[in-house]
């Protein structure tokens, strides 16, 4: 089974890029956010791999991350979602900004993508609400929802009280979600253990 690839970017196609390991030229199916990230042709690339292997064949997914090809499972674990819905969703989201969308039952973001209805669209919200990969990293998208500057990023305790939640045993994105509330709630420079009882008192509801 592969699980990455390092090699040299020898050309792209519409939803793909061939990747030259050593002169072996792999076929490798990427979401276009993926591919726009990929560096030009000639240029070293890494890319995490997903192998799929069918009776008729084999098919490598490519990813920039680790996080993203667990989205990318996580999400096909849906009833309805195959690997071409889950790209199209990586494709519009970043895996941050999936995990904001899924706590926040923000099915309209999650319908951007191709192929998702407003019923997959909340099926997914749905089925995933306690699913998010552990190494999800924070979307600073959320502190927006605490009323925090959008350009700054969630402030030290709040983070510190996320990983309070967490270690509680709370999926991180409804711990992050909560917190992000809680910094509306709890006036000027909250202390971590302000932020965490006021997550507590969300997650509760």
């Amino acid at each position: 089974m592969i699980g990455k690839l390092k090699g040299v970017i020898d050309s792209y196609g519409e939803d793909f890029v061939i990747l030259d390991v050593q002169g072996v030229g792999y076929v490798v199916h990427c979401s276009a956010r993926t591919l726009q990230k990929l560096p030009p042709v000639g240029e070293a690339g890494v890319l995490s791999i997903e192998t799929y292997v069918r009776e008729d064949m084999i098919r490598l997914y490519g990813f920039r991350s680790d996080i993203e090809r667990e989205w990318f499972r996580l999400l096909q674990s849906v009833q309805g979602v195959g690997a071409k819905v889950a790209l199209g969703i990586l494709t519009v989201l970043e895996p941050a900004q999936i995990a904001t969308a899924i706590a926040t039952a923000d099915k309209a973001s999650i319908g951007r993508a191709p192929g998702v209805g407003p019923k997959l669209a909340a099926r997914i919200c749905a089925e995933l609400k306690d699913k998010s990969p552990a190494s999800t990293p924070f979307d600073p998208a959320l502190a927006q929802i605490g009323g925090a500057d959008d350009r700054e990023a969630m402030p030290t305790p709040a983070q510190d009280a996320i990983s309070a939640l967490v270690n509680l045993g709370y999926p991180q994105m409804q711990a992050s979600s909560a917190i992000a509330i809680a910094l509306r709630n709890a006036g000027e420079e909250p202390e971590a253990k302000t932020l965490i009882r006021l997550g507590l008192r969300e997650l509760a509801r």
